[in-house]
């Protein structure tokens, strides 16, 4: 394809994104999230990957019966609808409020406030993973509304157009936005460096990644988390959002992980990574019908 022809396919692509971000604008965040949960829960079933969803959970759920595995990938749709149309309310949907904490729609429990304040004023750097859980962009939208100095690892969408669109939607709730590329680790350390937050999400199939186990079967995953975490000595926290019902979410943010050591001392990048995929998969198993299951992890 020509390249006036990939620019003006894409800037099409990007006008219709944005009709489509402004008429979810006007739903409203509880209107559009119900829309997308079921414009996804009702035709995501029918497309080629549902075959991929079901089985990858077969595998991680053998004792369960197929009616079970069903309704599991029926919530995984949901909640990917919801997720996705979501996106453009995250304004309205962050509403803590640490004079009044839990009376809105973001749960915090108590233990996960302390770590948070504590890891804001302490003026040091730290490490956060996250997975596909729920509404997996409110950790880093929490860090960046309550005054924690971050900088977030994303995805760039392969239309620039598009992804020129989603960085500002992104770059004013989200801390400095690092783009998944060959700098990245670079750009990463150099942020610890500065004594940022950095945060990134770890459950995604990475091919040149050490083969270890989650949810049942070993699969290539992402290093670079436990590798940063050698290369810098710096706190590991998880983080994780949990969907309620009534448009509502609980975040919890765990205890510094004690990451698994090597002979020398140093954090063990491939023991390291098993361990966080461990963690991970203890968050999928209490609340499967959250994840994002139509990811080809273990091909």
């Amino acid at each position: 394809m020509p390249a006036w022809l990939r620019r003006a396919a894409d800037a099409a692509v990007a006008a219709l994104v944005r009709a489509l971000f402004a008429t979810l604008r006007a739903l409203g965040p509880d209107r559009a999230a119900d829309l997308g949960g079921w414009l996804a829960r009702s035709l995501g079933p029918l497309l080629p990957v549902q075959r991929v969803t079901l089985d990858n959970i077969r595998h991680a759920f053998p004792e369960l019966p197929e009616a079970e595995h069903r309704r599991i990938a029926r919530e995984a749709w949901d909640n990917l609808g919801r997720t996705a149309c979501e996106y453009v309310h995250m304004d309205r949907i962050w509403d803590f409020d640490e004079a009044r904490p839990n009376h809105g729609r973001i749960e915090l429990p108590p233990d996960s406030v302390a770590r948070f304040m504590a890891l804001r004023e302490d003026g040091k750097p730290a490490l956060f993973f996250a997975a596909h859980l729920a509404n997996w962009e409110l950790p880093a939208i929490a860090a960046a509304k309550h005054g924690l100095a971050s900088a977030v690892l994303y995805r760039m969408p392969n239309n620039a157009a598009v992804g020129r669109d989603i960085v500002r939607l992104r770059s004013g709730s989200m801390g400095r936005l690092i783009p998944t590329n060959v700098a990245a680790p670079v750009r990463m350390l150099e942020a610890l460096d500065e004594g940022l937050h950095v945060g990134m999400l770890i459950d995604q199939r990475f091919s040149r990644g050490p083969r270890v186990g989650f949810l049942g079967r070993p699969t290539p995953s992402n290093p670079l988390l436990a590798r940063l975490a050698r290369r810098f000595d710096c706190p590991v926290h998880g983080a994780r959002a949990i969907r309620l019902p009534g448009g509502r979410f609980r975040l919890e943010l765990t205890e510094a992980i004690e990451l698994e050591k090597d002979a020398t001392g140093r954090v063990d990048v491939e023991a390291a990574t098993a361990q966080l995929n461990r963690i991970v998969e203890g968050w999928v198993r209490e609340h499967p019908g959250q994840w994002l299951w139509m990811h080809r992890r273990w091909r």
